[in-house]
């Protein structure tokens, strides 16, 4: 096998990270609707706000009169408060998954590029043995030749 085709090869493509390429494209925004949408996807931010809820309206139901701040059973308050929640972490996590997304076509042609790679280098050694394979043939027929 030949060095200077599968150095030819190398050359042609080059290792590259698209973990780093990614990270140094993304702009300051990015990075936070990416940061959001990463900690929001988890079961603790969901605990959080389940526990939240549930002392809210518990609170709400079943404290003194004098005590309560958003009356049962509209509770305006929390709506509201949950609403601005909801409006404000919607677009961020849309944002997020569609830099997310981003990431993962970079990487899928990141991925074909080295299964071209691959390609090349299995053509490359199939080309290889199959000479070999040949010399042996010819080494073999020579050697009966002889008996």
């Amino acid at each position: 096998m030949e060095k200077t085709s599968l150095e030819n090869i190398r050359k042609e493509f080059p290792i590259i990270n698209v973990n780093v390429i990614h990270k140094g494209r993304l702009s300051k925004m990015d990075k936070l609707a990416l940061f959001v949408t990463e900690k929001i996807g988890t079961m603790g931010f969901f605990f959080i706000i389940f526990t939240w809820t549930i002392l809210w309206l518990g609170w709400n139901i079943f404290a003194p009169k004098d005590l309560k701040f958003d009356p049962y059973p509209a509770f305006v308050l929390w709506l509201f408060i949950s609403n601005l929640i909801q409006l404000h972490l919607m677009p961020l996590l849309l944002i997020g998954q569609n830099v997310q997304g981003k990431h993962a076509e970079l990487r899928s042609e990141h991925d074909f590029e080295t299964d071209k790679k691959a390609e090349k280098e299995i053509e490359t050694i199939t080309e290889y043995l199959k000479n070999q394979e040949n010399l042996l043939q010819e080494i073999l027929k020579k050697l009966e030749e002889k008996k």
